[in-house]
């Protein structure tokens, strides 16, 4: 289930919650309900807004940060030929698609 954040203009309150994407969540009440937060003084009928937020994606960003998880970084050095940077002892760095 998707991670969603709706904003309370008369509380000022964000919160965040999970819930199934078919779901629509229009007032504080509900919203309480499913985070299971206090209403406090917040009326139940008040309404929300689904707040959009950006995604906070991790992504390597060196060679050895490839390597330490496990991944293959190829660089093209020929036509069909590729160097893996990334390659542990042993493992060979050519690797040839022209076969």
């Amino acid at each position: 289930m998707p991670l969603y954040v709706y904003h309370c203009a008369e509380n000022q309150e964000t919160v965040e919650v999970f819930h199934p994407m078919s779901r629509t969540i229009a007032t504080w009440g509900e919203l309480c309900t499913l985070a299971s937060v206090d209403l406090g003084v917040t009326a139940p009928e008040t309404p929300v807004k689904r707040v959009i937020i950006a995604p906070h994606l991790a992504v390597p960003t060196s060679d050895s940060d490839y390597k330490s998880l496990g991944m293959k970084k190829l660089v093209r050095r020929d036509k069909g030929v590729y160097e893996n940077v990334t390659a542990r002892e042993g493992e060979s760095r050519i690797v040839d698609y022209t076969s």
